[in-house]
């Protein structure tokens, strides 16, 4: 039997068609089950969460949208003028991508090194495409070599040291581990799954440490309430 590792790409596919939203389900080694609504790729501006607005409004000329998914923010960039080419590994979704008109490279941005753009833009935990923390500085130096001279990273990540509180305020942590928010994650949706896979939550400090030592000065764009998910923009020194 083949094995289907689309989830996310089917799940586009399908409710571009059907407009029914369905579970994508998120396996994770270290929490709870978690969900992601399909038609919840499809959100409209309006729709979208404080964060990702004022990311969209900090963005500038031309924009790779990478992990774009269903081009959500690669749309309302597109009708604000501005010149978008999105990035995913995710079959299916390349092929609706396409479908939009909208320019659309099917590879990974560790793979990819052939232009150069004003803005990169990694949303959804994006920066999470780094893997590990060990990675950061590399993935950091890779993304740089795709900036045009005065151009930025937009990106977003989530301090998930709350999963380790105790209810006495300590910590607890698996001091075995290289790092806290180095997670790995597995997708499922209808007959589709993925393989694991290495995913990065990286706390404000380490990611503007790592952005320091790869000649990138941090600025911090948002911060949610709770101060665990925040919002930067990264430009080279």
């Amino acid at each position: 039997m083949i094995q289907k590792n689309d989830p996310i790409g089917q799940a586009i596919l399908d409710f571009s068609k059907s407009k029914q939203s369905v579970d994508i389900v998120v396996l994770s080694d270290l929490c709870e089950d978690d969900v992601i609504p399909s038609g919840y790729l499809f959100r409209s501006f309006k729709e979208m969460p404080n964060l990702e607005k004022v990311a969209l409004n900090h963005c500038k000329g031309s924009v790779l949208d990478i992990g774009a998914g269903a081009g959500c923010h690669s749309v309302v960039l597109h009708e604000k003028g501005l010149d978008i080419t999105t990035l995913e590994t995710s079959e299916g979704a390349t092929t609706y991508l396409q479908s939009l008109g909208i320019k659309t490279l099917h590879t990974s941005i560790q793979q990819f090194s052939d232009q150069t753009f004003d803005t990169l833009l990694l949303l959804m935990n994006g920066i999470g495409l780094a893997g590990k923390l060990i990675n950061l500085e590399s993935f950091l130096i890779h993304l740089k070599k795709l900036l045009k001279p005065g151009g930025i990273i937009i990106c977003d990540s989530t301090d998930i040291r709350y999963l380790y509180e105790e209810e006495d305020g300590s910590m607890w942590m698996d001091l075995t581990s290289e790092y806290y928010g180095n997670f790995k994650f597995q997708m499922r949706y209808n007959d589709h799954q993925t393989d694991w896979f290495d995913w990065l939550y990286v706390d404000f400090d380490r990611l503007s440490e790592a952005a320091d030592k790869t000649g990138f000065t941090t600025t911090l764009l948002y911060e949610e309430e709770d101060e665990n998910h925040y919002l930067v923009k990264l430009s080279v020194k």
